[in-house]
């Protein structure tokens, strides 16, 4: 499979996801390449006179939505945002997921919680038995005693635990923290490990979505198929 083809499942995978956006609403923008294929299709739909405005998760993704004419708030205060719509870098069978190899995994997280419907997209090679295994789990943990509180996360998860770096430096978030890589080989309780690890000091977030999702639409080469996932 061809980085071509996972391209166009991706794509696919976001024009569908553009059908849950109607006229009025207030978007969250995702961060990501499947997100980039979103931004894109909504920009087109606006252009043509569809109304609508997004609250963008990274300065790439604002950056990419002011370019395709998207009209962004600009206001920190409380967002009633109707449906935020973002990629994932995997997916379990109970529609948990792992986010943050981006590094915005804050504001994605941030935004997912203030929207009455979170919409996510993915290539089907995202969807995986179990979290973790080749994709580590990212926590987002501030820069002070940074040391200490990845070695208490590898106490916890028993795990090795690496600083992400960009460009031989320490990887800064948006927010100016850093991030640490989790190499967990199978998550088998997501939801326990993500309050576990939030409850140690220097955590920000954790790249960890544990029963956000409401509709899960997947690019395959058999076309694309959209999940509603059932609400306990």
């Amino acid at each position: 499979m061809t980085s071509g083809n996972l391209d166009s499942f991706k794509r696919s995978a976001a024009l569908k996801a553009v059908e849950f956006v109607r006229d009025g609403m207030v978007v969250g923008l995702g961060t990501g390449s499947t997100a980039k294929h979103l931004l894109i299709a909504l920009g087109e739909q606006v252009r043509a006179g569809k109304k609508l405005r997004g609250v963008p998760t990274s300065q790439e993704t604002a950056a990419l939505a002011r370019e395709s004419g998207i009209p962004l708030i600009d206001t920190e205060d409380q967002w009633e945002i109707d449906v935020a719509i973002d990629g994932a870098d995997q997916v379990d069978p109970n529609f948990n997921l792992i986010k943050g190899g981006g590094g915005a995994l804050l504001k994605e997280k941030i935004v997912a919680a203030s929207a009455k419907q979170f919409v996510v997209m993915v290539d089907y090679t995202k969807q995986v038995p179990a979290l973790g295994g080749p994709f580590p789990l990212a926590i987002e943990v501030i820069p002070f005693g940074w040391g200490s509180t990845a070695h208490r996360i590898e106490a916890l998860t028993k795990s090795r635990v690496v600083l992400r770096e960009r460009d031989g430096a320490p990887f800064k978030t948006e927010a100016g923290h850093l991030i640490v890589d989790v190499h967990i080989d199978r998550i088998d309780r997501p939801g326990e490990l993500e309050t576990a690890l939030n409850l140690i000091p220097g955590v920000v977030e954790t790249g960890l979505f544990v029963g956000r999702t409401s509709v899960l639409i997947v690019g395959t080469p058999q076309g694309v198929h959209t999940l509603h996932v059932p609400r306990k």
